[in-house]
C-alpha cells in the first residue's frame, strides 16, 4: 500500500510527523509533499528540517509541491490513499472548489475522481459557514473530514498520547489496520 501525505501550513505539524512514523512502522510506502508555508510551521513547531518528518527510517519519497508531473498527480499512478495533515482551511477550500493548481490539490482531486480514500485532518477553530460548506462539499464527494480532536476515554497523559488518538483514527480511514489504540468500552459498573 502507498499513502500520499500532504502537509499544509496549518498548525499541527506533529500530526504529519506521527502519521508518517506510524505508516512507516506498518510497512506502508509513504510519498509526501509540503506546501511552502508548511516548512515554516514544521521548523517552528517541531524544530526539525522538513525532510526529517517521520524520522530517519521513514523512507518518505518527497515531491515538490509544484510538481504536477509527480505520480500522485495522475490517476494511473496515484497512491492508494491520501492524508492531508494538518489541513488548512485554504487548502480545504481549494480542494472543494476543484482548484488543482498544486500537487496537494491535484492529488486530492485525483483521489476523489478515482474514489480512493482522502482524509483531511483539519486544524481550525471556530469554523465559519464557508468552512462548513466546503467540508460538506468534500464529504459529499467522498472525502473524510477528520478534525484534530483527540479523545480522552483512554486517559492520555502526554501530548503524544493525544496526537496518537487522532493519527489512529486517520489511519483507520485510510484503510491501514491500526490496533495501537484501544477501542471505547464502557467503564465497569460500580
Amino acid at each position: 500500500m502507498t499513502v500520499f501525505v500532504a502537509v499544509t501550513g496549518a498548525s499541527g505539524a506533529i500530526y504529519a510527523d506521527r502519521a508518517i512514523r506510524a505508516l512507516a512502522e506498518k510497512g506502508v510506502e509513504v510519498w509526501g509533499t509540503l506546501t511552502p508555508t508548511a516548512g515554516d510551521i514544521v521548523r517552528h513547531e517541531l524544530g526539525i528540517d522538513l525532510r526529517e518528518l517521520g524520522g530517519p527510517d521513514a523512507g518518505v519519497r518527497w515531491y515538490a509541491c509544484d510538481d504536477l508531473s509527480a505520480p500522485p498527480a495522475s490517476g494511473s499512478s496515484c497512491a492508494d490513499a491520501m492524508l492531508v495533515a494538518p489541513c488548512s482551511m485554504g487548502t480545504l477550500g481549494r480542494i472543494a472548489a476543484g482548484m488543482a493548481e498544486s500537487l496537494v490539490t491535484r492529488a486530492a482531486d485525483v483521489c476523489l475522481k478515482e474514489r480512493r480514500p482522502l482524509v483531511l485532518v483539519t486544524r481550525e477553530t471556530p469554523l465559519s459557514l464557508i468552512h462548513l460548506r466546503n467540508m460538506t462539499t468534500l464529504t459529499e464527494a467522498g472525502a473524510v473530514i477528520l478534525p484534530a480532536c483527540p479523545h480522552f476515554y483512554t486517559q492520555p497523559t502526554t501530548i503524544d498520547d493525544l496526537v496518537a488518538t487522532v493519527v489512529s483514527r486517520a489511519l483507520e480511514h485510510l484503510g491501514v489496520p491500526n490496533v495501537d489504540q484501544p477501542r471505547w468500552s464502557p467503564p465497569p459498573e460500580p
